[in-house]
């Protein structure tokens, strides 16, 4: 009886420790609880912060743009890093130099006074404590706008550093080829950075195909811009086009749309150009309001009008980063045609042909003569 007794009154007092290290288990919980809701809530104000820095930096570039006369559409944020697009690029090397190193001095700027604070208050800490969610935030913050100017730096589109070789360049051969050049460059840097993927971070490989792709549309927006050089608007735009009343139902530009191959309308007022009436508006519009709704409430009225005189060099910037794709084209205040990429596609071919055709008929006949030998 007292050995059960006493198995009882030790299985009791075991249950009794028990009941006793629960309020410590519960502390050690509520306490590891506790550090985790702190680290979760500093590592989202470091990607606050984080984020900051990028919009910073593609303000950077806004600005020093807006100094030359360029506007910024919009600027929008990747998985590595934001892009400030503008209407168009500097027409001059050392402007493009000056646009594409603001960035990078921003992140420069806010680099320095952390480290300016980090050493007045002695509150450095080693590099591998660091992380997320761990370590002091203005360090990690250092270390960020660090890493953001050295990424930024490397000579390859689209990164800023690939602007700034390709102006460096520029500055002493013609613009086509400094591109072609930095854009080699910036393919070779890509298929080290694919090859190094292979076998350290799998995340290289994304940045090798950004990298590579990014500089293979710089160099063929480089060489169309040197196709169109010299070249006015009137040559290339459409002259056969239907306009449409900013009264007019969406039911004409459905009959419009199906009788032939406009994608885009432009929209008149008596004769003034209030907007233009894209197919992805006039589809929208028809699924929210149906055929009879006005034409004015589907358009967009903040499309760019371009005269027939400008040169297709300078034009084609704008016409590639507007979100219509279509510009009506002026002469002296009088709508006269329509310019689509498209049609400078289509202008560009046939001036291939005509070119090649020349090249051909100039074949001297000594030598196809020395050719058939």
């Amino acid at each position: 009886m007292v050995l059960e007794v006493g198995r009882i009154l030790g299985h009791w007092g075991v249950r009794a420790r028990d009941f006793r290290a629960a309020p410590r288990l519960g502390g050690h919980r509520a306490l590891d609880g506790g550090r985790t809701l702190a680290a979760g809530v500093s590592g989202i104000v470091f990607i606050l912060a984080l984020f900051t820095c990028v919009v910073l930096h593609e303000f950077g570039h806004a600005l020093a743009a807006r100094k030359y006369g360029i506007k910024t559409r919009d600027i929008t944020l990747l998985p590595i890093g934001g892009v400030a697009r503008l209407e168009r690029m500097p027409d001059k090397p050392i402007q493009e130099l000056w646009v594409a190193l603001a960035g990078p001095a921003i992140n420069v700027v806010i680099a320095a006074v952390l480290l300016a604070w980090l050493a007045f208050t002695s509150a450095f800490e080693p590099l591998a404590t660091l992380g997320i969610a761990g370590g002091s935030l203005v360090e990690r913050l250092l270390v960020v706008n660090v890493f953001l100017v050295l990424f930024n730096l490397i000579p390859a589109f689209p990164m800023d550093g690939g602007r700034v070789l390709r102006a460096l360049l520029a500055m002493k051969m013609e613009y086509t080829r400094a591109t072609q050049l930095a854009a080699g460059i910036g393919q070779g840097l890509a298929l080290v950075f694919g090859f190094l993927g292979l076998f350290t971070n799998p995340f290289l490989l994304f940045i090798a195909l950004f990298v590579w792709i990014g500089a293979a549309q710089e160099a063929g927006m480089a060489q169309m811009k040197s196709a169109l050089a010299g070249i006015p608007v009137g040559r290339a735009m459409l002259t056969d086009f239907h306009t449409l009343g900013a009264g007019d139902p969406l039911s004409r530009a459905v009959d419009l749309v199906l009788r032939g191959s406009q994608q885009d309308f432009p929209v008149l007022d008596g004769e003034r150009i209030v907007g233009v009436l894209t197919r992805d508006g006039l589809f929208a519009a028809l699924q929210q309001q149906g055929q009879e709704a006005r034409v004015a409430d589907a358009m967009r009225c903040e499309s760019h009008v371009v005269d027939s005189f400008e040169m297709l060099e300078t034009v084609f910037g704008r016409l590639h980063s507007d979100q219509c794709h279509t510009l009506p084209v002026t002469h002296h205040g009088k709508l006269v045609g329509l310019l689509t990429m498209e049609n400078v596609g289509e202008f560009l071919a046939i001036q291939a042909a005509i070119t090649s055709a020349r090249l051909n008929s100039t074949t001297s006949p000594s030598t196809a003569i020395l050719h058939q030998a």
